[in-house]
């Protein structure tokens, strides 16, 4: 398993854009694809909402790779 620190500047960052800019995808569309998919969970739970803002202090898995969002 892989385990990612994503580094938070701001109050949130939404999911799709997480995962372009964690590099698991090439673009935010490609990032809704994969949270519409079904293959994305947010702190346990499966999350299908493309753009649900992702704050510092959670945690996103997507299949072995484990991100965890930190404040700067």
């Amino acid at each position: 398993m892989q385990e990612l620190d994503f580094e938070l500047d701001r109050d949130h960052v939404e999911l799709n854009q997480l995962l372009k800019l964690s590099g698991l995808c090439d673009s935010g569309g490609a990032g809704k694809a994969i949270v519409a998919s079904g293959a994305v969970s947010v702190d346990g739970q499966r999350e299908l909402r493309k753009t649900c803002k992702i704050h510092a202090g959670q945690t996103v898995t997507l299949g072995d790779v484990i991100i965890r969002v930190v404040a700067v």
